[in-house]
């Protein structure tokens, strides 16, 4: 028997670190070559690795939240034959590990705390966390998989991982009988009276601490002003429901935003200072002729922007079958980090949950967002009649240093006028 050091790889995209975000494998457990062992997020996308070998897992290095650089020794595995025992370096790894973590997390604290050692094998396992009733759980797309191919509901799985992250270990556990979903959560409202004292912490950490980072360095360096607007769609409705009823084979049903997406590219070619990306270190702004929209799209994972590029060049039904690839791409974790980069405008849509506005916080680097709540029959005066019209508003934010309140707001009234009139959209 030997012993196989896996370093962390090159994962590309001139990545040099990445976040770990899960474990999928615990000491003692054995693995087959290609078995997903860890899940590590960089700033392009979140990437499971494969085991590289057949073996035991007798070393993990790190835990979720830690930052791991490329080249890292973070898990081994004891294998049949010599393995590769020169090419462990477990002090130095670590070593590595514990410089590197908090300049990377770029955490404020009066002493940063060491990286944690090297799982033991005397580690406790984690407990399962209790999830609301009704709450989706987290999973990785590879337990997901298994999870549908045993027929199991994940949401009566209790997980163990962070914020009650369902693992392959909970998973097998689940499976084997010894643990029951149903009875990790109760419903709410079952007992009235019971008094709830429990507190739960939660680690902030991969995508959310991403976006917690990101949402922080728009909202505290950039001058946000918001701009509102209602748009009568009763038109567009009308256009909508004839163009599915006709829609050509293998085409995707069109909602609102495939057409907003295109009066966007009409409003953007005659404001091009809100296609824009500013670089504040520099004071450099760069438009952009390509039109290239970000799309919010929230996933049980948390929030990415999945991008459909060159929307100038595609007709309705182009632009519609790419935001359908990209946004299922990425609710199934599959996106690639060309996917989900290179945004140039982002919309983002609040979907059923609709509301009458919103003050979208900017996709930084970028000058604007455009925010989209749902469609409504209201009651409204039209040449001095009340009648029923079907509106929606739109919200939107712009970066006032470089964007004034007349530039943006001139391109929210060019998208109402084209969507209130849908056949100027495709002139």
């Amino acid at each position: 028997m030997g012993i196989f050091a896996f370093k962390l790889p090159d994962i590309g995209e001139g990545v040099v670190e990445g976040e770990v975000v899960e474990w999928m494998v615990a000491v003692g457990d054995s693995v087959k070559e290609d078995d997903p062992i860890l899940s590590v997020m960089t700033d392009k996308a979140t990437v499971e690795i494969p085991s590289p070998v057949d073996g035991k897992v007798t070393k993990v290095i790190g835990e979720a939240g830690d930052i791991l650089p490329v080249g890292v020794v973070c898990i081994e595995f004891e294998v049949d034959g010599d393995g590769n025992a020169s090419a462990s370096s477990d002090e130095p790894a670590k070593e590595k590990v514990e410089k590197k973590a908090p300049e990377a997390k770029k955490e404020v604290a009066p002493e940063p705390a060491p990286a944690p050692a090297p799982v033991a094998e005397s580690k406790p396992a984690p407990q399962p966390v209790a999830r609301a009733a009704g709450t989706k759980a987290l999973a990785s797309p590879a337990v997901r998989q298994r999870a549908r191919e045993a027929n199991i509901n994940l949401e009566h799985v209790a997980g163990s991982g962070p914020a009650g992250r369902v693992s392959h270990a909970d998973l097998d556990k689940h499976i084997s009988g010894g643990a029951s979903g149903a009875s990790s959560w109760s419903p709410v409202g079952a007992s009235a009276k019971t008094e709830l004292n429990g507190t739960e912490e939660i680690k902030v950490i991969g995508l959310r601490r991403k976006i917690a980072d990101s949402m922080m360095a728009s909202y505290s360096s950039i001058a946000h002003f918001s701009y509102f607007e209602e748009v009568d769609i009763t038109a567009l409705e009308e256009l909508r429901q004839h163009l599915n009823a006709t829609r050509p084979e293998g085409a995707p049903k069109l909602t609102y935003l495939p057409f907003i997406m295109q009066a966007l590219v009409k409003a953007l070619r005659e404001s091009p200072e809100c296609n824009a990306l500013y670089d504040d270190e520099a004071n450099v702004v760069t438009r952009h002729q390509a039109i290239n929209l970000g799309i919010a799209t929230q996933t049980d994972r948390g929030l990415y922007v999945p991008v459909v590029k060159h929307v100038e060049a595609m007709d309705i039904w182009q632009g519609a079958s790419e935001m359908v690839r990209v946004t299922s791409a990425t609710r199934d974790g599959k996106a690639s980090a060309a996917d989900l980069s290179g945004s140039t405008f982002t919309i983002t849509s609040l979907g059923r949950l609709g509301g009458l506005g919103a003050t979208p916080i900017i996709n930084k680097p970028e000058v604007g967002i455009l925010g989209v709540h749902n469609a409504k029959e209201r009651a409204v005066v039209r040449n001095g009649q009340v009648v029923i019209r079907r509106m929606m508003n739109l919200s939107s934010s712009w970066d006032h240093r470089v964007v004034d309140g007349h530039d943006g707001a001139t391109l929210v009234q060019r998208v109402k006028t084209y969507l209130e009139n849908p056949a100027t959209i495709f002139m």
